[in-house]
């Protein structure tokens, strides 16, 4: 370690290397209350927060007779309503659309990130989508639940949460690291927009249930906020411009706000009704039909949530990478008989007594 070295106040215990100084520990987000460090603490609660509410969302729709009574209502009545039923009937290629715009997600998640060489970023990104999808898998398989069974006596597989809507959301949410910072609030609104048909495609269809969709919107968020808290420990981000893309981004984040609003309000305004549902058979379709409205209100109401979260989360945040090191030239550095050729040199020169304080 160099003599003129200082030791970073607030930061980890990892060593110093030769030519660091406490200045740069600062840029890269080793010193407390730099913004690296405001960016790591926010999106660290915001994970953990996600988690919370995963775990309360399993608690109250799996773990209780109420919770999947309502769930079960909620799938079953899409055959009371109308028009979740013509819309399928009538359109039999959505599914093979479906599966086609996921696939062709995956794919243009990729080819932004490789074509604006991002390759690091790209990583994260798709390491993302697959641990979101990780996770997803071991909660069906593994989460503690009730054997349920069909009429025919087999067991019926989990479903919680939707792998589907968390393919798309993580999708949606890779966009942040891989578009330009003047794009993002487009392309991760677009991104949500496109993430909530799909989860209520899921539902509608009867492949899940509302808190499958809501289950995987908080797996993703919470994956997404972890990787940006870690991308922050290592000081790869940087206040993005005060101009930012705010204007821009209004023909996306205004409709994800619109959807957020009207989908929980009115969710959460009939959610009071649908669970008083009697305990056992028959029901009245017009519950069941009820019961089918609040869940895809709910459902598209936290999905829009997660991606308004997410944006005001990584506010004036560039993810592009940290700033360039600073590098001295001119008489001042000559004179200090400093060799910049093809290096970086800070602040300090090779006199030991000179010190900036």
């Amino acid at each position: 370690m160099a003599s003129y070295d200082r030791l970073r106040a607030g930061g980890s215990p990892r060593p110093l290397e030769t030519g660091d100084t406490w200045w740069y520990a600062a840029v890269a987000g080793e010193t407390a209350g730099s913004f690296s460090t405001r960016v790591r603490t926010r999106t660290r609660r915001a994970c953990l927060g996600a988690v919370l509410l995963l775990t309360v969302v399993y608690a109250g729709l799996v773990l209780t007779a109420t919770g999947r009574r309502w769930g079960d209502a909620a799938v079953t009545g899409r055959r009371a309503d109308s028009t979740a039923v013509t819309l399928l009937r009538e359109h039999p290629t959505v599914t093979g659309l479906t599966t086609f715009s996921l696939a062709a997600g995956c794919v243009l998640l990729l080819a932004v990130g490789l074509i604006r060489k991002r390759y690091a970023l790209t990583g994260a990104a798709a390491g993302a989508l697959v641990t979101a999808l990780a996770v997803t898998g071991l909660l069906q398989r593994y989460a503690p639940r009730p054997r349920l069974v069909d009429t025919a006596g087999a067991l019926v597989p989990s479903g919680f949460p939707s792998a589907q809507t968390t393919l798309a959301l993580g999708v949606a949410f890779g966009l942040v690291l891989v578009v330009p910072y003047r794009l993002r609030a487009v392309a991760v609104g677009a991104g949500t927009l496109w993430a909530v048909a799909v989860g209520a495609y899921t539902v509608a269809s009867g492949r899940h249930r509302p808190g499958d969709v809501i289950a995987a919107t908080l797996v993703v968020l919470a994956v997404d906020c972890g990787l940006i808290a870690f991308l922050a420990r290592k000081g790869k981000v940087r206040p993005g411009p005060r101009r930012g893309p705010f204007l821009p981004g209004l023909p996306a984040t205004v409709p994800l706000a619109l959807l957020t609003v009207a989908g929980l309000g009115a969710g959460l305004w009939l959610l009071g009704d649908t669970l008083a549902l009697p305990a056992t058979a028959p029901y009245d379709p017009a519950e069941l039909r009820l019961a089918h409205r609040c869940g895809q209100a709910l459902a598209a109401g936290v999905t829009a949530a997660a991606g308004l979260v997410l944006l005001g989360l990584l506010r004036r945040v560039d993810v592009e990478g940290a700033p360039v090191p600073y590098r001295l030239g001119g008489p001042f550095v000559e004179a200090a008989g400093v060799r910049c050729e093809d290096e970086l040199v800070g602040p300090f020169t090779e006199d030991r007594d000179h010190e900036i304080s």
